[in-house]
This record gives structure tokens, C-alpha cells and sequence, in this order.
């Protein structure tokens, strides 16, 4: 996708150093001798060194020698990283030989290495489940100020280019937060809209969907996102939000004008905001699979620092992509 290449070029600028917790899997290190041979970021690897290299050489990947490789059992900051864990968990009780055994854990030392400044932003997912990936991120990275809600919104590069954005649209919440209330909702919208602008560097038009139009219908699913339609407009009144609105309302100008009419959203949306995780997660697979289209994230919005979560069926190209995001999450973030 073009995107992806103008992300990298960006990328290449800066440097980011991206931490890559789960380095002896085959996916994650095919994905770093990419990386790492395109020069646009940084790679560090969290693994036993000697199982890293002969993995490298087993599949003949040349570029691994210039990534930092921290061994997790066996490094030079391992107390400094346990002091800091039970800083941050000392009113949750942490004790510091809970700390040791976990700070022995990659997807935990990860986020350790970015909350003490020695990593910009992490790739994982490959081989843990998302619970397992974000845990240890909302406990020492935590969220951003100000924000409740983490989400995870999916780039979508559709054939078609009559849609969204010369056929670039993005969707949220596809990874997350299982059932928003209004107000979460609402936050959602508007991070995607700023993730937008940040990643893709559009204008969002974020429709705000349900299965009624302007009154359609009437649900409490539907006053759900009518409430928070009114609520993200006050909180971001830069941005075009409106809803609520179908699918079809949002992104076919002639329904749109005939639903919605005088709205600045309807039949030329490129942002979705879907009412909830379910719908979320089903619509951007439906596209994916039926409209062929290809899917790029999720990314992670609402997190001090950008931590993102790969699906474990990735494939290498799919890892590649998401580190040049989350490299450019962190010049946005700067």
C-alpha cells in the first residue's frame, strides 16, 4: 500500500527504536531482517541470544546482527527495571520477588524498557493472546492523560477507490473495548479521527454507525450512538463527526443525501466508528474476506506510549507494516 512506503520513509528519518518482545519466533525475526534491511527503525529484540542467532542463520536472515538484543534472564538493568515495577504497583502491594520472576517475562520487560526511556514503542501479538500483550502495558504504561477508553482501529485498503479515501477508510473499535457506553464511544470516535490525521494524514469524515439513520429506528442501541455522536462533537469540535447513521448513509452519496440530508458525513465517509467491539471485529472481517481488501493494525489509540497488538496469524509483512505505524505513532506522540 502507499501509505505504508510514505510511512517508512518518515520512519526513516527519526529512527524509533520499536521493541519486539517474542524474538525467537520465526514470523517476528524474518519481520526484523526486513525491517532492519529497509533501515527504517530501530529494532530491538528480547530473546536468548544464542537461540536468536542460530534461528537467523537456520533461515539464512543476514541483518539480525545489527538489531540490540537484550536477554531477558540476563541483562544489565534488571534491577533498575524491578525498582521501577514496584514504584508503579506499590499501592497495588507488588512485592519485589513477584517483580523479579516478572521482569523475566518479555512482553512485561517490553514495556519496562519504554516506561524507563530505553525503547520508543512495541510490536507483539504473534504468539500471546491480546490479554496477555496489554496487560502488562495498562499496568506501567498506562493510558494517556485525560483518556479512559484504549481502542484499536484497523486501516482498510479497499479495491475500490470510490470509497473513503481513494479507497483508504479506518475502523474502530475493531480490537478493544467490548461494549462502550456513550461516553467511551464518543472518546473512540475521536481518537480514531486524530489517528487519522496522524497515520494517513487525511481529513476524517467519521460516521458514527448504528442500524437507524437520523431517527430511523429507535433502540436504546440507537440513542447509544446518538449520545455519543453529541458528545464527540463537543469534545472535538475540529473534527467532522455525524451519525447516527447506516453503512449504506455513510458511504454511498446518493443514500446518503437521500437519509441524511445537509449532512457533511453522509455518502462520503472514510472513518467508521461501529457501536460496539462485535460489530466492529465482524464488519472489518467481512471486508477483508468478501471486498479482498487489505487490512492494516489493529493500532492501538489511547496508550501513553504506542504498544500494539499483532492478530497470531500474522504474517511477516503484516509485523513489517505495523512497526512503521507504531514508529510513526511515536513522532506523532512527540
Amino acid at each position: 500500500m502507499k501509505f505504508i512506503q510514505k510511512l517508512k520513509q518518515k520512519a526513516a528519518v527519526t529512527q524509533k527504536r520499536i521493541v519486539l518482545p517474542e524474538a525467537v519466533e520465526e514470523r517476528i525475526l524474518r519481520a526484523a531482517d526486513t525491517i532492519l534491511e529497509e533501515g527504517f527503525a530501530q529494532i530491538i529484540l528480547i530473546g536468548n541470544p544464542n537461540e536468536i542467532f542460530a534461528t537467523a542463520d537456520r533461515f539464512g536472515l543476514k541483518n539480525i546482527s545489527k538489531a540490540k538484543i537484550i536477554d531477558p534472564l540476563n541483562h544489565e538493568k534488571i534491577d533498575e527495571y524491578v525498582d521501577l515495577m514496584v514504584e508503579i504497583r506499590k499501592s497495588k502491594g507488588l512485592l519485589k520477588e513477584v517483580a523479579k520472576e516478572l521482569i523475566k517475562n518479555p512482553l512485561y520487560l517490553g514495556v519496562l524498557m519504554i516506561k524507563a526511556g530505553d525503547a520508543d514503542g512495541e510490536v507483539a501479538g504473534a504468539n500471546n493472546a491480546t490479554g496477555d500483550v496489554l496487560r502488562p502495558a495498562f499496568q506501567y504504561v498506562k493510558t494517556a492523560p485525560g483518556v479512559s477508553v484504549v481502542s484499536g482501529s484497523i486501516v482498510m485498503g479497499l479495491e475500490n477507490s470510490e470509497f473513503g479515501e481513494d479507497g483508504l477508510m479506518v475502523f474502530a473499535d475493531c480490537a478493544v473495548h467490548p461494549d462502550p457506553d456513550a461516553k467511551e464511544l464518543a472518546e473512540i470516535a475521536v481518537a480514531t479521527g486524530r489517528t487519522t490525521q496522524a497515520i494517513l494524514g487525511m481529513e476524517p469524515r467519521i460516521a458514527m454507525l448504528s442500524f437507524s439513520t437520523k431517527g430511523s429506528a429507535r433502540h436504546d442501541f440507537v440513542d447509544k450512538v446518538v449520545t455519543a455522536t453529541k458528545l464527540a462533537q463537543e469534545m472535538a469540535p475540529d473534527l467532522k463527526i455525524d451519525g447516527e447513521l447506516q453503512v449504506d448513509a455513510a458511504i454511498v452519496p446518493e443514500i446518503g443525501k437521500k437519509k441524511a440530508p445537509g449532512s457533511d458525513i453522509a455518502g462520503s465517509a472514510n472513518v467508521f466508528v461501529f457501536p460496539d467491539l462485535q460489530s466492529g471485529n465482524i464488519g472489518y472481517k467481512l471486508v477483508q474476506r468478501f471486498a479482498n481488501a487489505e487490512a492494516v493494525g489493529p493500532i492501538l489509540q489511547g496508550m501513553a506510549a504506542p504498544i500494539n497488538d499483532l492478530s497470531r496469524g500474522c504474517s511477516v509483512s503484516d509485523i513489517v507494516n505495523l512497526v512503521a505505524i507504531t514508529a510513526n505513532q511515536v513522532v506523532d506522540a512527540k
